[in-house]
């Protein structure tokens, strides 16, 4: 955002005689049309940690912990090199008020709809200016996968992005689900984890289009595939969600989005599978399973179609590629 406009959102603050009463109205502006953000404010503030799973499956992305919190004019500051040895990803989305960050070296002011990506140990600091608020929601992230998630999003995209509202929806969401306790099994957890950190990928290395600008309907479509694909769906199941007719829905999905909507499914499917390969010791049948494909040999000869190997080569190599890069 150009120095200006933040110079001119600083201003009008400032003639907010109570950091509470523009919180409020910042807070207004937030929930206007967002159902998912609207549910995370509702829930109020709190954090909540999240024990490391204890077994022999490893899980390769995994929540440490959320919050949902407000800052008043108190004294709040992280230092990236002071936050212990055990490396991990913080995700943080300002809401209201104004936080500050010192990027190696480089200084960023975090207004709403900031939303800040950090790994530690890293020479990072961040903090709350005297006399100001900061309302914000949090998730951290441990395991191998979010690491190097992190790690090519920052490379790409730095630590400060403003993602579309799907984004941000997609980011509260996953917030709301560690927050409110609904999930607590160490698989659930990890979904939720891969969804906060998932959100931030496509918005860093997505389609050229933009959510923001698909049709209602198309949004919908993809809304419903994202909370079924484990799950049987076909085009009419899509269009119903939709609320058009079979024909119409095909036509307006294929062009606002460029494939058909069975391809659609059927990449994201393969996005959830290639993701379990890498993070998880599931067995490649289960990986079938929760990526909506009824039949394991069907998946097989799918994905060794798409990757030129099959699913069992696909994850030793990833692997492999993994381990360098993080021990590199």
């Amino acid at each position: 955002m150009p120095e200006s406009r933040r110079s001119k959102q600083r201003s009008h603050a400032d003639t907010i005689a109570s950091p509470f009463l523009q919180n409020r109205v910042e807070k207004a502006c937030a929930e206007m049309g967002n159902f998912v953000l609207s549910s995370l404010i509702e829930h109020g503030h709190k954090m909540r940690r999240v024990a490391p799973p204890k077994g022999s499956v490893g899980l390769f992305c995994m929540a440490g912990g959320a919050g949902y919190e407000l800052r008043v004019n108190e004294v709040y500051s992280w230092d990236g090199l002071r936050r212990g040895e055990e490396p991990f990803v913080l995700i943080q989305h300002t809401m209201a008020g104004e936080g500050m960050l010192d990027y190696e070296g480089t200084r960023h002011v975090l207004i709403p709809g900031d939303t800040m990506l950090l790994t530690f140990p890293h020479a990072n600091r961040y903090w709350l200016e005297r006399g100001r608020s900061w309302e914000y929601f949090w998730i951290i992230l441990s395991g191998r996968e979010a690491l190097r998630l992190a790690g090519a999003i920052l490379a790409a995209k730095g630590p400060v992005s403003r993602p579309v509202q799907p984004v941000v929806d997609r980011l509260a969401g996953a917030c709301v689900m560690l927050l409110s306790g609904s999930v607590d099994l160490p698989g659930a957890v990890s979904a939720a984890a891969y969804q906060a950190i998932a959100a931030l990928y496509d918005e860093a290395f997505g389609t050229a289009i933009e959510a923001a600008d698909l049709p209602l309907p198309v949004l919908r479509a993809e809304r419903f595939v994202a909370d079924n694909l484990g799950r049987a769906i076909d085009v009419g199941m899509l269009a119903r969600a939709a609320g058009l007719s079979r024909a119409h829905f095909v036509r307006l999905f294929t062009a606002a989005v460029g494939q058909p909507p069975s391809d659609y499914i059927l990449d994201k499917r393969m996005e959830r599978a290639t993701r379990l390969l890498l993070a998880t010791d599931a067995p490649i049948k289960e990986v079938a399973r929760v990526s909506g494909f009824a039949d394991a040999n069907y998946f097989s000869k799918a994905f060794r179609r798409l990757q030129k190997r099959s699913p069992g080569a696909f994850r030793r190599t990833g692997r492999t590629g993994l381990l360098t890069t993080i021990d590199g």
